[in-house]
């Protein structure tokens, strides 16, 4: 079995030949503005565009923890935002990574990337702003996406974010 490659870089501009799926951890009170979305829609803006309208008409579609929005932004690059926190640390008691969220949406994750063919590209999900712990993610990321022959590029970014 491969393992996840961890690279120091910019995830949003994976450079690996085919087609890729930039993968992050969004909030599930549609809240878009701190930490790696940031650099994401300095990209394309097409991400939070699709984000900010799944989370506005969440009453008729599945916009939830554990829910994936896959977001084509380039003829060989998808964005994939995946509901995992609930609510923010500003916002919340607690910490608001939701693990068990996490989970599901990397199993939807790696149906996508199979698929596509694709390989997956992410900071560390989850362990920045979501407050999570990283010794709990990799697992999940092993046994979902990992263990199932599909590519995974971890990016630490020069300023630790993730």
């Amino acid at each position: 079995m491969s393992e996840i490659t961890y690279v120091r870089g910019d995830a949003t501009a994976p450079s690996v030949k085919g087609v890729k799926v930039i993968a992050h951890v969004c909030n599930g009170i549609g809240g878009w503005g701190k930490g790696f979305v940031l650099a994401l829609s300095r990209r394309w803006p097409a991400p939070e565009k699709a984000y900010r309208a799944w989370h506005r008409d969440r009453a008729s579609n599945d916009f939830g923890l554990g829910a994936v929005q896959f977001v084509q932004v380039e003829p060989y690059v998808w964005v994939a935002n995946m509901v995992g926190q609930r609510g923010t640390r500003t916002g919340s008691k607690g910490v608001p990574v939701r693990y068990e969220a996490i989970d599901a949406a990397l199993e939807k994750l790696a149906g996508k990337a199979t698929e596509l063919g694709a390989s997956v590209h992410m900071p560390r999900i989850g362990c920045g702003l979501a407050g999570g712990k990283w010794s709990r993610v990799e697992p999940l990321i092993g046994e979902r996406l990992v263990g199932r022959g599909i590519a995974v590029t971890v990016y630490d970014h020069g300023e630790g974010r993730g």
